[in-house]
């Protein structure tokens, strides 16, 4: 994943994934949850070059992942803990960068409340 169409195409997989401009047209926010109790998983800025993506993570898995691989660095203007930035620059691979996401997705939507993942029929 390289570009903000293959970004779109991988969320849009992931089940209740919104994308939104909460911040303005340049940052593209991916929200997990219904759309008006949702929560953001994933936001890049549309204008990098190269692209970058922000992911939440677990705070030790993202210890083990900056130590790994140069691209992936504490979130940009995030949570340090609890958010990376990967920059999509081609070192850090494919099936990685879907796992992180697919992992992004599944924390924030595991941290919904009750009330939401029943409405979204989880």
């Amino acid at each position: 994943m390289r570009s903000v169409s293959d970004l779109r195409v991988a969320c849009a997989a992931l089940p209740h994934s919104h994308e939104t401009f909460p911040f303005g047209m340049e940052i593209l926010v991916w929200k997990v949850g219904s759309p008006d109790a949702a929560k953001i998983y994933a936001l890049t800025s549309i204008n990098d070059d190269p692209l970058t993506i922000s992911l939440k993570v677990r705070p030790e898995h993202g210890d083990l992942l900056r130590a790994a691989h140069p691209a992936i660095v504490p979130g940009y203007h995030l949570n340090k803990r609890h958010w990376v930035t990967v920059t999509l620059d081609g070192s850090v691979p494919d099936d990685l960068l879907q796992e992180l996401l697919a992992g992004s997705h599944a924390l924030v939507l595991a941290s919904l409340t009750r009330a939401q993942r029943a409405e979204l029929g989880l």
